[in-house]
């Protein structure tokens, strides 16, 4: 098979999933649950024109759950919505997005604590049929502003100034209207063996340089609970542990406010670190090529954005699963794994380790991070020694697709409740 053949016929979406690729694998300073805050309040900073004397966070409770306990970045101890709002008014850059903390100065963090001190930001809970979705209310002695952003991080949904509207996105304005509804496995392994290298390695080298940095500060220094550091001081330097402690640990720097950025998946740090590390790791201890290395994290990246968008951004299903998945399947291609393996890793995995919660952003993130991976590995054992689940057990349903649009139901649908109970605790 020659490489443009993919683009030709094997892989039926091959720009596609180019598309998909670079929407979702972009830099990202922080919790992206805290940094959308931010970013909405230096956006909406920038509209009212000056420095706001009030401002009023709404958020959805998904929103409230993750920004609870997380440390906002470049801040050092500081938490929650509010010091993420005021800190993105006081010094937030909007063009940068996801990096809008990217330029904070050490008296930025002086006037955000000032400000927190004096009361001049509130929350309140946004009802909404989305788990995501923050408005921010910026208000002057003369004027106000405000700026919505519902469903993905940094989507703008509707701008207004002094209740004048200045932008209002159309519905079908999302992820540049790429079709994630056309992932698949097959098709992803398709595109994985047969995508012109140059087309995907400027992504993929900043994922492993980013997310490398951010796991080797992790490993070097205390952060959180020191997960990452515990796994390796404890189990030694085996390439499955090792697997487990590089994402961990970089989720335990950046829960703790980490000033690295890291390169994202479906919205999430930590899933972009779980997804892509146990690859870089497995494949520099195989010494596999650089292509393969590439290849390889196609597969694990896009099998994780596969499971997340049956499940949407946010949910009371603890992301890292998914992304776990993703890293046990870019695995198996690294060892020769086709189509059939990379299903039976991923079916395996799936009913390993689904049911796991997501109760907020926090540092005990790591630990289910090195827990999702441990289910990767193990379904990717089980696999090249012949075990696999198969459809009855449990949520497991014949074909790595039907298992896969399972899993998203229990998700999305079944765990609502479950969400709803974990928010009432952790806000009483």
């Amino acid at each position: 098979m020659n490489p443009g053949d993919c683009k030709n016929k094997t892989c039926n979406h091959y720009e596609t999933y180019l598309q998909i690729l670079r929407a979702e694998l972009v830099p990202a300073l922080g919790c992206t649950e805290p940094i959308a805050i931010a970013y909405a309040a230096a956006v909406a900073r920038r509209v009212l024109g000056e420095m706001p004397k009030r401002i009023i966070a709404a958020c959805s409770s998904n929103i409230i759950k993750n920004v609870k306990s997380v440390i906002v970045p470049t801040t050092g101890d500081l938490r929650g919505i509010e010091a993420s709002a005021i800190l993105g008014a006081v010094a937030g850059r909007a063009d940068r997005e996801l990096e809008v903390l990217s330029c904070v100065q050490p008296e930025d963090v002086e006037q955000t604590r000032r400000l927190l001190e004096s009361g001049m930001c509130k929350t309140e809970l946004l009802r909404s049929d989305s788990c995501l979705h923050i408005r921010i209310t910026a208000e002057s002695e003369a004027h106000t502003a405000m700026v919505e952003i519902r469903d993905e991080h940094t989507r703008i949904i509707r701008v207004e100034r002094d209740s004048e509207p200045l932008y209002t996105a159309q519905p079908d304005e999302q992820k540049d209207c790429a079709d994630y509804q056309s992932l698949n496995v097959a098709d992803i392994y398709a595109f994985a063996r047969t995508v012109q290298i140059e087309e995907v390695q400027e992504i993929l080298d900043r994922q492993i340089t980013y997310n490398l940095k951010i796991a080797e500060e992790g490993l070097a220094h205390c952060y959180g609970a020191s997960v990452g550091v515990t796994l390796l001081k404890s189990y030694g330097d085996d390439i499955k542990n090792v697997a487990r402690a590089f994402p961990a640990a970089g989720s335990d720097a950046r829960m703790s406010g980490c000033e690295m950025p890291v390169v994202i998946n479906s919205g999430s740090g930590n899933q972009g670190m779980t997804a892509s590390l146990p690859v870089i790791v497995y494949g520099e201890d195989m010494k596999v090529s650089k292509e393969i290395l590439i290849r390889a994290l196609v597969v694990s990246n896009l099998v994780t954005i596969h499971l997340k968008s049956g499940i949407g951004t946010l949910s009371a299903y603890c992301g890292a699963i998914s992304a776990g998945c993703g890293a046990g399947a870019g695995i198996t291609y690294l060892y020769g794994g086709r189509f059939k393996e990379i299903a039976h890793t991923i079916v395996n995995a799936l009913a390993i380790n689904s049911g796991v919660v997501c109760d907020g952003a926090k540092a005990s993130c790591a630990a289910k991070i090195a827990s999702a991976v441990e289910a990767g590995l193990l379904g990717l054992q089980m696999q090249k020694n012949g075990k696999q689940f198969y459809g009855g057990d449990g949520l497991v349903e014949k074909g790595v697709e039907n298992t896969i649009r399972n899993i998203g139901e229990l998700a999305k649908k079944g765990m609502r409740e479950t969400d709803k109970t974990i928010i009432q605790i952790m806000t009483r």
